[in-house]
């Protein structure tokens, strides 16, 4: 670490590892000791597994086979400003953070401090939030649920014990085309997108467009959290939200399905690739894009003797865990023992005990290279944000990394047209797209202004305003 403290650290990191792995052993040697014990009556295999699931539970929740009033546990801050605590104990998994963390960030709780231990099979995380005052606690734990592997994945219980859900592949959501025709004003789009974020409602793609008489036609192609978008109940109640958030102003609303062959994920035009990702650009417009500085990142092989220890200390923004987690996660790579603590101005402290998909630590200096490159340009740069001229128009991009999964960032259109309507401008159009560059692939968003005679702020100011709602820095 880059603390004076170093050694006073090291101590502190060495004794919480102990004490996780204690308490994980002792976990592992009651199993062993009941497991044992059954063998004296010797049971089939298939009956010993079914019978140690099914006599630990108390409540199963539908189609999770999980504890889950144990799962999660949350436990709300009496006053405002102090953090909550969120304790998650559930079977283990690669990435399983990173899918923790993007929940985190979609509810917009701000992650102040976090505890993470695991033996690879179990695992158990601690997180201080702050929330909101209209922070829904318990769809969020819900959801958090949902995101933890089930018994099974820990025990390995017979396929013949798991239900027809569990069995199946995982289906991708129905995607469905939300068509809005009202008037425009300063900050409709705003109030659209938090409509359809409070709902649980996925915007995957968007076109929006204007009419010289001040008619807006926005085409939301979405997917349903709740997966209830094809019944008359759930599109009445998005109807009467968007109602309420639009008023008289609202002139047509329909939702339907849409087939196989439409897309969610279009690709962003080469223009869009050009101004975003080539280096000549990059460069011209560097002071542009506003790089997050002070990133300082250490790779340690001599304090664990099964563990690479990774010291990251940098600027706090918001969604930094799951950028984080992410590139962990697309990196195959597991942490057995992690801390995260934000310190004095919003500086931040993580220290990750890992290991690689074999279970062994990083020793090839190369793969150290290619880790460290990454999460040093996701810790400095987890957005990009430029303003460009195309002829008269006046256009913002905003990009950002997709997981291996094909996962976007949480929010970010959100955000960006939260940043707008703060700033009292206007939205001509609007898209967003997929760019592949090298072996990654980024979401990007393209919004024109209108300017009409003039922007009622500097274009810096637009572009500054923008990546600080991202960033979270207001």
């Amino acid at each position: 670490m880059v603390s004076d403290d170093n050694d006073g650290l090291i101590t502190e990191l060495e004794f919480e590892v102990s004490h996780h792995y204690l308490v994980l052993e002792q976990g592992k040697d009651e199993r062993e000791h009941w497991e044992s014990k059954s063998q004296k009556s010797k049971p089939s295999e298939k009956q010993r597994k079914f019978e140690n699931f099914k006599g630990g539970e108390k409540r199963r929740e539908k189609n999770m086979g999980i504890l889950s009033d144990d799962v999660v546990i949350i436990r709300q801050s009496e006053k405002e400003g102090d953090p909550s605590v969120i304790t998650i104990n559930c079977p283990d998994k690669t990435g399983l953070g990173c899918d923790l963390c993007r929940i985190l960030l979609f509810f917009g709780l701000n992650i102040v401090r976090g505890d993470v231990s695991t033996d690879g099979k179990w695992c158990y995380l601690v997180f201080w939030v702050i929330g909101k005052p209209n922070t829904r606690w318990n769809l969020l734990k819900m959801r958090l649920v949902e995101a933890s592997p089930s018994f099974s994945w820990a025990f390995g219980i017979s396929r013949s014990y798991l239900s027809d859900s569990e069995l199946q592949p995982l289906k991708l959501p129905d995607l469905f085309l939300l068509k809005l025709a009202c008037s425009d004003r300063t900050g409709l789009l705003y109030d659209v997108t938090e409509v359809l974020y409070k709902l649980e409602i996925n915007i995957e793609k968007v076109k929006i467009s204007t009419t010289p008489d001040g008619k807006v036609m926005d085409l939301f192609f979405v997917t349903d959290t709740r997966e209830l978008l094809g019944t008359e109940k759930r599109r009445d109640e998005v109807y009467e939200c968007l109602k309420d958030a639009i008023g008289d102003s609202m002139m047509s609303y329909d939702i339907e399905l849409v087939g196989p062959e439409i897309t969610a994920r279009s690709p962003a035009s080469s223009s869009v690739a050009e101004t975003l990702f080539s280096s000549d650009v990059l460069a011209e417009h560097s002071s542009g894009l506003h790089t997050s500085s002070s990133v300082s990142i250490a790779v340690d092989n001599s304090l664990s003797p099964g563990h690479t220890l990774i010291q990251i200390t940098c600027q706090d923004h918001k969604g930094l865990l799951y950028d984080i987690m992410r590139t962990f996660k697309d990196f195959n790579i597991q942490i057995s023992y992690g801390r995260f603590t934000i310190k004095r101005v919003k500086n931040c402290e993580i220290d990750l005990f890992i290991v690689q998909s074999d279970g062994r630590k990083i020793l090839d200096s190369s793969k150290q290279d290619a880790l460290i490159s990454r999460l040093r340009a996701e810790l400095q740069q987890p957005l990009r944000v430029v303003m460009m001229n195309r002829g008269p128009d006046t256009e913002l991009l905003v990009t950002n990394p997709v997981e291996l999964s094909g996962k976007g960032r949480p929010q970010v259109f959100h955000d960006i047209a939260l940043a707008l309507k703060k700033i009292n401008t206007c939205i001509f159009s609007a898209e967003i797209g997929r760019h592949v560059t090298g072996d990654r692939e980024w979401e990007v968003y393209k919004v024109f202004i209108n300017e009409e005679d003039s922007l009622p702020v500097t274009r810096s100011k637009i572009e500054e305003q923008v990546w600080n709602t991202l960033m979270g820095w207001e």
